[in-house]
């Protein structure tokens, strides 16, 4: 199947690499070039990346934090990740655009829907920080919400395991994998693909997601091409 317009979704743990905290430049790097060839290849890219490798707000608020303080701190977390893409994009020549849920005028430009599809019309990678803006939705929200604005013809979230299964394959051998599934049978089955919320969304808007490893080199490539690789939901 061929897309032409894209939404990847990054989780922030997955760019600490073999780290424990904070930003792995080599994982940093190949994202960046995985990025580069299908840009390259004349798809339109727009990304989401997480925080979770510097700060996650519901663990602030387990620990006796405000919730909405710590959703806000998760945000500028998202956004000292989303300049970091956006730099190693930039050093390979990449064109990106940072835009913020949140003002923050130095850094990025604030979301607008229609200068965000004209950006990804020149070419551009749009990169989106600072989730929604609002404390209480996650970047998987925040994805979603994107993706529907921007058209996007499917979201691809990018994790660390090679798609869905019927339970953690890091933790059950046993485990087996799904190449499709339908949104009501997620719903059924009680997979955490995404949030709620996120995952309502994509329902109601027919948008499908693709679940891929995005650690393993060319993964993201291979998919864009036509391989059948990861886990199809849709309707």
């Amino acid at each position: 199947m061929k897309y032409n317009r894209i939404l990847l979704k990054l989780s922030g743990e997955s760019l600490m690499g073999d780290k424990q905290f904070g930003i792995d430049h080599d994982r940093l790097g190949q994202y960046a070039r995985e990025i580069k060839e299908v840009v390259d290849g004349g798809i339109q890219v727009a990304i989401v990346i997480g925080g979770g490798n510097i700060f996650r707000g519901i663990q602030a608020a387990e620990g006796g934090m405000d919730r909405v303080q710590g959703d806000y701190m998760g945000m500028l977390a998202t956004m000292i990740n989303s300049m970091a893409l956006q730099s190693a994009l930039e050093v390979l020549g990449v064109q990106t655009r940072l835009m913020s849920a949140i003002k923050m005028e130095e850094v990025a430009e604030p979301f607008i829907r229609r200068r965000a599809v004209r950006h990804l019309e020149k070419g551009r990678v749009v990169i989106f920080g600072a989730g929604t803006g609002n404390p209480y939705f996650t970047t998987d929200s925040a994805a979603s919400l994107r993706a529907i604005e921007i058209e996007a013809d499917v979201i691809l979230k990018g994790t660390r395991v090679d798609g869905i299964y019927t339970s953690d394959p890091e933790k059950d051998p046993s485990a087996e994998k799904f190449d499709s599934i339908s949104f009501k049978e997620i719903f059924e089955r009680g997979i955490q693909v995404m949030d709620m919320t996120a995952f309502t969304l994509c329902h109601e808007n027919s948008l499908p997601i693709i679940v891929f490893n995005m650690d393993k080199g060319g993964n993201l490539a291979k998919l864009l091409s036509g391989e059948e690789l990861g886990t199809l939901v849709r309707g």
